[in-house]
């Protein structure tokens, strides 16, 4: 792929992963300010050759990023992409068991940090509450 097609790429994914509802500045516009030409090797390897592979969906590597983030406990970046899950079509409910999976793993501070970001963002979004929260009673 020559590089033309690398920066479209690049771009149409970025738009649809943070093209809305973010209320917060991308980590790129800070690279970019330290150094533009390192930022946009980032971004062309993040976005637009990881993020652009098609073994996994977008919906499916953005569960999995959240999951990776929640775990670390990595605030900013996870509301981020609690954010881009939610532009790509994730399943509030599902992001939601995503992150009460960390229990076993990452303890229930993890859990309670996690949540609480994915409900900042969906109040941003004007989202919350999200619907049946889980499991039916019925």
């Amino acid at each position: 792929m020559d590089k033309n097609e690398l920066k479209t790429r690049t771009k149409k994914t970025a738009a649809t992963l943070f093209g809305e509802g973010i209320k917060m500045e991308p980590p790129y516009h800070m690279w970019k300010a330290f150094d533009r030409d390192l930022a946009n090797d980032f971004s062309l390897f993040i976005t637009g050759n990881l993020y652009s592979r098609t073994v996994l969906t977008l919906q499916e590597r953005q569960m999995a990023a959240c999951a990776m983030l929640a775990a670390l406990r990595a605030r900013d970046e996870l509301k981020l992409h609690v954010n881009a899950a939610l532009n790509v079509g994730c399943d509030p409910r599902k992001l939601a068991e995503v992150f009460f999976q960390l229990a076993p793993y990452g303890g229930m501070p993890a859990v309670n940090e996690a949540l609480d970001v994915y409900r900042e963002v969906l109040k941003e979004r004007d989202e919350w509450p999200v619907s049946d929260g889980g499991r039916s009673t019925e």
